[in-house]
């Protein structure tokens, strides 16, 4: 628990330059979850004196970018950002056209799933209500 008080603290940058674009994502992720809520704070805060409305909000987010900053540069927590950024890397990603492709074919079974579902839901209801157990 001390180690991670410490990087807290400290104001280094875990291998500076590893894993840059996740942990910027990461950071700014984390940063507007903060300023949102703290958004909502200050909405709550409405009717108090400026200072409490402001600067209770002002100076949360202030600590927030600074635990954020922090956090994406604790070594467990960096080490894994590191690990993530390096296997996207490796991923093959479509091209538009398999894209296309691959979402017209989800679509179209979606659709055609739903109106297999739908006759069979037809075909129940008209059962039931024929020997006369769906009757309402």
């Amino acid at each position: 628990m001390a180690t991670f008080f410490y990087e807290l603290v400290h104001v280094g940058i875990y291998k500076r330059n590893q894993g840059r674009i996740t942990r910027q994502v990461t950071f700014a992720s984390v940063v507007a979850v903060i300023a949102l809520g703290l958004l909502r704070l200050g909405t709550i805060m409405v009717g108090q004196r400026p200072e409490y409305q402001f600067g209770v909000p002002l100076l949360l987010l202030v600590f927030g970018v600074w635990v954020s900053y922090r956090l994406v540069n604790v070594p467990a927590f960096a080490d894994f950002l590191i690990a993530v950024e390096a296997e996207m890397n490796k991923v093959s990603w479509p091209t538009r056209g398999e894209l296309f492709r691959a979402s017209m074919v989800v679509l179209i079974l979606i659709f055609a799933l739903a109106f297999i579902l739908a006759g069979y839901d037809m075909f129940w209801k008209v059962l039931l209500f024929w020997i006369g157990v769906g009757v309402t």
